[in-house]
């Protein structure tokens, strides 16, 4: 039990760690958003969404996985004591993500009239994409930075790194909305890409002395993490291109407006919601990842990070469908309300998404490189089929329905690997704690639907009061 407690005592250290930087985070996108929403409108959230989308799609396909596959390596070699090979290791994620960089560049510069006629139906934005291929090396050699810190456990350092980065973007971002508005776009995301890069590459870790290692050795020794980031990559390229697919196919059928709305609540449900998700991560994955042959230590922190990331996300979700409309308001403008259905809806699916995301970790600390391709295709296909039906006969409230199916069936599918391949299962409070979440927050989206507010008012407040108590105990063991 001591052991259970210690680790569950360190995993809310690293989330109440990231956590702040995230919420910093979270601040920097709402100022970004909603001046973007006030001097650009619709068209420029829409604009961010489909460019960002883009950008993390071709991110991915050039990355080859290296951003969480060599995080595995790094943190398995921690456990020897081995400076010399840490630090060869560590040589070898900078040079594959350079690399990877620069082919990424020159990938995207050369796709550049094909990703323009896709995402808009014409070549009028060709050269924004060229120039987004600037904003591509940035993220690749972010990435091979983030995959030290994170593999060394170096988690402070890496908070501060994010941290003085999303608050330089911001900073240089404001003036550009202000005066260049729609043409500001792009300049902004390369901006923020920029600015991570450099605090990344300042604040790089030097505790392990740099070892010389010959291109042939690169190769060699990058295969350990490759051959698996191969399948990531894949598998990750897949749901960001359904993700991107949905987006063109949108625009195209409803207009750039359109895809603005879809992308503030997607933004909402998916993204802020998962921030929370990526806080615990940053702890939970290199762990695992260590203790990976050992069913019984698997069995018990998973469980814990589940029990966890309930009892954070139980107060999160209920008091933000309470509270939906003064926040897109806040985080938007009015102009935005149609989409608080979607979102409040939407909010249900994140729960699943939160059990599934704590199980899936296992098949990358595992190393299961095609059973994690499998799952993440299936996801993917399933989630763009259901926002093109459910969009086309609900608009863009069956959009909220879509990602709560989207979600059930993707835990399904994980729930086939860890419990039918992996033969591992979930402690009984863990059960009992997913039903308890999941019965209190579909209580207060239903009577936000239904316009009984005082009787969300009064679940919400339940759900915060059983969560934050529940957390404190948590701690204080």
């Amino acid at each position: 039990m001591a052991k259970r407690d210690g680790i569950s005592r360190l995993t809310m250290k690293a989330m109440g760690i990231f956590g702040g930087v995230q919420a910093v985070g979270v601040l920097c996108s709402i100022i970004r958003t909603k001046l973007v929403a006030i001097w650009i409108g619709t068209l420029g959230v829409g604009l961010f969404g489909l460019f960002n989308n883009a950008l993390e799609m071709l991110n991915i396909a050039t990355n080859l996985g290296i951003r969480s596959s060599s995080v595995r390596d790094i943190s398995q070699a921690t456990d020897g004591n081995d400076t010399k090979l840490i630090g060869r290791i560590i040589t070898v994620v900078r040079r594959w993500s350079l690399w990877l960089g620069l082919a990424g560049a020159i990938l995207t510069i050369s796709l550049a009239p094909v990703l323009s006629t896709v995402t808009f139906g014409d070549e009028a934005h060709i050269w924004g994409f060229v120039a987004l291929s600037s904003a591509v090396l940035l993220m690749a050699i972010t990435n091979g930075e983030y995959a030290v810190f994170q593999g060394l456990a170096r988690l402070k350092k890496l908070a501060h790194v994010t941290l003085m980065g999303t608050i330089t973007g911001l900073v240089v971002s404001i003036p550009l909305f202000y005066w260049l508005r729609e043409a500001s776009v792009l300049p902004s995301i390369i901006a923020y890409a920029a600015s991570i890069a450099l605090f990344a590459t300042i604040l790089r870790n030097k505790e392990y002395p740099r070892e010389k290692v010959s291109v042939h050795e690169t190769f060699s020794m990058g295969k350990a993490f490759v051959s698996l980031g191969i399948f990531m990559t894949i598998g990750n390229f897949v749901t960001i291109l359904a993700t991107y697919l949905f987006s063109a196919w949108l625009n195209q059928q409803a207009g750039t407006s359109e895809v603005g709305l879809y992308q503030a609540g997607y933004t909402l449900i998916n993204k802020y919601t998962g921030l929370i998700l990526t806080a615990l991560g940053m702890e939970y994955y290199p762990r695992l990842a260590k203790v990976a042959e050992s069913p019984s230590r698997l069995r018990i922190y998973v469980s814990q990070e589940i029990n966890i990331a309930l009892l954070v996300l139980a107060p999160v979700i209920t008091l933000f469908v309470l509270l939906r409309t003064p926040v897109v308001t806040i985080l938007y403008s009015s102009e935005f309300n149609a989409i608080l259905p979607f979102i409040a809806w939407g909010m249900l699916g994140t729960l699943f998404r939160a059990v599934s995301w704590c199980m899936a970790f296992v098949i990358l600390a595992k190393g299961s490189g095609k059973i994690y391709l499998v799952t993440e295709s299936l996801s993917a296909a399933v989630g763009l089929a259901l926002n093109i039906v459910c969009y086309s006969l609900w608009g863009l409230t069956g959009l909220g329905w879509a990602f709560i199916v989207w979600y059930i069936v993707y835990t399904i599918i994980i729930g086939v690997v860890y419990f039918g391949i992996y033969h591992l299962r979930l402690s009984g409070a863990t059960a009992m704690n997913m039903l308890w979440t999941l019965a209190v927050s579909v209580a207060v989206v239903v009577a936000m639907e239904c316009g009984y507010i005082a009787l969300a008012a009064i679940a919400t407040a339940i759900a915060t009061a059983a969560g934050i108590h529940l957390l404190v105990k948590q701690w204080k063991r």
